[in-house]
């Protein structure tokens, strides 16, 4: 299994948006990301920190239908 790394909000949401992820609108400390096609649509909340913990991005991986090794390809894209 591969480790996830220690990111901050705007590289998630910068690997998201690689995904077809777009930025439907931000709650305070919260952006909330949506993606219509390809189907079913998903809706993912990242927290706006500097970094992200470990069990919070595995979430945010598992809310957008990703694996872990799917988005540290992501990442370094």
């Amino acid at each position: 299994m591969t480790t996830l790394p220690v990111i901050s909000a705007r590289e998630c949401v910068r690997a998201l948006e690689k995904a077809g992820f777009y930025m439907d609108r931000q709650s305070g400390g919260h952006i909330i990301m949506a993606r219509d096609e390809p189907l079913p649509a998903r809706t993912v909340v990242v927290p706006n920190h500097k970094e992200i913990k470990k069990g919070a991005l595995r979430a945010i991986i598992r809310q957008a239908g990703l694996t872990v090794d799917e988005f540290n390809a992501l990442l370094k894209k």
